[in-house]
C-alpha cells in the first residue's frame, strides 16, 4: 500500500470494480466487475498503467473523495460534473489530486456509470482472483462516508491527458447476433422486434436491463416448454410480459426464458450507459461479421495509449507554433479601448 483514498461521502451505489473474475459459472456466478469496461481501458490508458487494476464505479452520482498523498487520478464514463477543491477539472482526463485536496464529483450529465481511476489502482484485497464487489453474489459492498481504501504504487507521473471517446452514453443502434432461441420466433417478431426504438426502462441494474416498447408483446412459439440453460451478458431474454432484457454483468448463470439474440460484447458499454427514458434499436448481424467487429474493437482498445493527447499543449512541442495566430484582439497599451473616438 503506497496511501489511502477516503470517501468523505457518496451515492447510494459506488463499488470497487474491475475487470471482474472468470471460471466461476459452473458455481452460480457470472464474470461481474465494470459495467462498463471500455471505461477501464480508457482510465487505464490515460494513466498509462494496466486494466486490470480496480477502480471506483459511481451509479448516477459520485460522491466527494480525498487521499492522504499526492495521486494521480483520471475521470471516465458518464460524464460528471468534477472538482479539486472547487476548481473544475474535465472528464475523459488525467490530473493531480494533492494530498488532502477535495475531489467533488457530482451527478451523471450524460450516461449511467462513471469510473474514478487512481494511479496504481484502488489495493484491497482478492475476492475469488478479483477486487471486484459482485452484489448479487454476495462479494463486496456499496461504500459508504467513512471507508477508507488503500492504494496500489503508483509507476508513473504523468498527468494533464486527455482522451476523445466515442459516444455511447445517450443510446442508439445496438448489434446483435441470433441467439439460441432465435427461430423459434417467427420472422415477423424478429423483422419487427429489429424495427422497434425500445426506450431503456428505469427497472435496470447491473443484473440486467428492461427495454420498454409500444405495441404488442413479443412471444415465441413454445415458449413455455423451454427448459433452462446457461445464459451469459449480453443476451436479450423476453420475459413473460413479452418485454425484453438484456442481461448485465451480475446476471444469472441460466434460465428458462427465450432468447432472441445476443447483443455483441463491445456494445454491451453502449447499453449500460444508456440512461432510463433513452432509446435503443437492435440490428440483426451475421456472425463473420460480428467476429469482425470484436477483432477491430479489440485491436483498438489495445492502442488506446497511443490516441491519448495533453490537455494543454506544450509550446515547445508545437511543431508550427509560427502558424498560429497569437495576437488577435490586441489592443493599445496607452488608449482606453471604451472612450469613443470624437
Amino acid at each position: 500500500m503506497s496511501g489511502t483514498l477516503t470517501i468523505q461521502g457518496c451515492g447510494p451505489a459506488v463499488t470497487v470494480q474491475d475487470m471482474g473474475r472468470t471460471g466461476f459459472l459452473a458455481q452460480g456466478m457470472t464474470r461481474g466487475g465494470a459495467a462498463d469496461t471500455q471505461a477501464l481501458f480508457e482510465g487505464a490508458a490515460l494513466l498509462g498503467q494496466s486494466v486490470e487494476l480496480a477502480a471506483l464505479e459511481m451509479v448516477g452520482m459520485g460522491g466527494t473523495f480525498s487521499t492522504d498523498k499526492d495521486t494521480r487520478i483520471a475521470l471516465t464514463g458518464a460524464p460528471m460534473m468534477a472538482s479539486i477543491e472547487d476548481a473544475p477539472v474535465a472528464w475523459n482526463a488525467s490530473h493531480l489530486l494533492p494530498a488532502g485536496a477535495t475531489l467533488k464529483i457530482g451527478g451523471a450529465q450524460r450516461g449511467t456509470y462513471g469510473y474514478l481511476h487512481v494511479g496504481g489502482g484502488i489495493d484491497t484485497p482478492l475476492m475469488m482472483g478479483a477486487r471486484a464487489a459482485h452484489l448479487s453474489a454476495g462479494l463486496g459492498r456499496a461504500l459508504t462516508a467513512g471507508d477508507t481504501l488503500p492504494l496500489g504504487r503508483d509507476k508513473s507521473s504523468t498527468i494533464g491527458m486527455t482522451l476523445s471517446v466515442e459516444d455511447r452514453f445517450d443510446g442508439g443502434a445496438i448489434r446483435i447476433t441470433p441467439s439460441m432461441q432465435t427461430e423459434q420466433f417467427d420472422a415477423q417478431t424478429r423483422h419487427r422486434f429489429a424495427t422497434t426504438p425500445f426506450k431503456r426502462d428505469a427497472r435496470g441494474n447491473r443484473m440486467g436491463v428492461r427495454m420498454a416498447h409500444d405495441g404488442a408483446p413479443f412471444v415465441s412459439t413454445d415458449q413455455l416448454t423451454i427448459l433452462s440453460d446457461i445464459i451469459v451478458p449480453g443476451d436479450i431474454q423476453i420475459a413473460g410480459d413479452g418485454a425484453p432484457f438484456v442481461l448485465m454483468c451480475e446476471c444469472q448463470t441460466t434460465g428458462g426464458y427465450p432468447r432472441i439474440g445476443t447483443v455483441l460484447p463491445s456494445d454491451m458499454a453502449r447499453v449500460a450507459q444508456t440512461p432510463a427514458g433513452a432509446i435503443l434499436t437492435f440490428e440483426f448481424i451475421e456472425l463473420d461479421v460480428a467476429r469482425a467487429i470484436e477483432q477491430r474493437a479489440t485491436g483498438a482498445r489495445a492502442t488506446l495509449g497511443a490516441s491519448i493527447t495533453p490537455l494543454l499543449r506544450d509550446p515547445h512541442s508545437i511543431r508550427d507554433l509560427f502558424s498560429y495566430q497569437l495576437i488577435s484582439g490586441a489592443i493599445s497599451a496607452t488608449q482606453n479601448p471604451f472612450n469613443k473616438e470624437e
